[in-house]
């Protein structure tokens, strides 16, 4: 199971953002992992990655829908 700072890391290595150098230090259980690979200076998200990333945001869309539901259920 992925800690929320794991997912971060992957999200913006999907999204092809910078992140600072104390952030890189825990590439390497990422990479040990097999979510992450290295191409050079680049990091890259392996399918593994990738799957990971997607089933959060799914799982945090649901979570979404569940508390919109929730609320307007209050309002009535």
């Amino acid at each position: 199971m992925l800690r929320d700072e794991q997912l971060s890391i992957l999200r913006d290595i999907s999204q092809s953002v910078a992140f600072a150098d104390d952030r890189q230090g825990k590439m390497g259980q990422l990479i040990a992992d097999g979510y992450v690979m290295k191409d050079g200076d680049l990091f890259e998200l392996t399918a593994k990655g990738v799957t990971a990333v997607e089933e959060h945001a799914a799982a945090l869309g649901t979570s979404d829908i569940e508390q919109a539901g929730a609320s307007s259920d209050r309002l009535i």
